[in-house]
């Protein structure tokens, strides 16, 4: 058994060995998701329900993808398509951030480039992740 400690809540996770929750990409995912909420929560009132409901939820989807794709991983194909839509929400949730900065609804500077770098990360990962599940056979 692997113990994983929740470093937002100091909640224990207990799993197996074979699972998507010990994945890194997996890992990084749910922290961005995490910090994407908790930014998300900041925003003037009027942009919780537009851009920031917005980007929860591609945050949010990010690693939701990668755990679809874990689940089907014996079907190569079935596996790559839910890693490849992963990828595409990183993107969108950096367009989001990139909206919200431009627009001037996100003020905090130091949070926007902390969560761009993440997903600038992450977004490096998940492609080096789909070429090795590409390359597997």
């Amino acid at each position: 058994m692997i113990v994983l400690v929740h470093t937002y809540t100091n909640v224990n996770y207990t799993f197996s060995k074979m699972s998507y929750k010990n994945l890194k990409i997996w890992m990084k995912a749910r922290e961005i998701s995490i910090d994407v909420h908790k930014m998300s929560l900041t925003l003037p009132k009027y942009e919780l329900y537009e851009t920031g409901s917005q980007i929860r939820r591609s945050s949010k989807s990010i690693r939701s993808n990668i755990v679809e794709g874990y689940g089907r991983r014996v079907y190569q194909n079935d596996y790559l398509r839910f890693l490849i839509y992963s990828h595409s929400s990183i993107d969108e949730t950096k367009d989001h951030l990139d909206t919200l900065i431009e627009t001037g609804s996100l003020t905090d500077e130091t949070s926007y480039h902390a969560i761009h770098e993440k997903l600038d990360h992450v977004g490096r990962m998940m492609h080096n992740f789909i070429q090795g599940v590409q390359l597997r056979n």
